[in-house]
This record gives structure tokens, sequence and C-alpha cells, in this order.
């Protein structure tokens, strides 16, 4: 099982959704999705997007349990 750690991450940075919506230009539904508890299916770039707006690497987004 895939983990989301972009709740975490967006706490961590203070960053709300409307902010992550603006800055990477992804759809608001698109970062819900991410912040779920599992990652059931996600494109690279859309992973790209977000870690760069957060600050971190794409594999600081999720872990595997």
């Amino acid at each position: 099982m895939i983990s989301s750690n972009v709740k975490k991450k967006m706490e961590e940075k203070g960053i709300t959704i409307r902010e992550m919506v603006e800055k990477t230009g992804l759809a608001d539904v698109t970062i819900l999705r991410s912040r779920r508890d599992q990652i059931v299916k996600c494109r690279l770039e859309t992973l790209e997007s977000i870690a760069n707006c957060l600050g971190c690497r794409v594999k600081d987004l999720f872990e595997e349990k």
C-alpha cells in the first residue's frame, strides 16, 4: 500500500489547497485526491508539481507501508 504524505507536507509548510492550485496550476480536485490517505493512481508530472511547490522531493510525498 502506498500512503500519501501530501496533507502532512502542506500542513508543515502552511500551504492551503487554494495556494497549491494557484502555484501548481493543478485542479483543486487533483490536490484533494493527492491528500487522501492512499494513492491509487497519480501521474509523475503531478507529483513533481506538488513536490516543487512544497519544496521537497517527489519521494517525500509518499511512503510504502
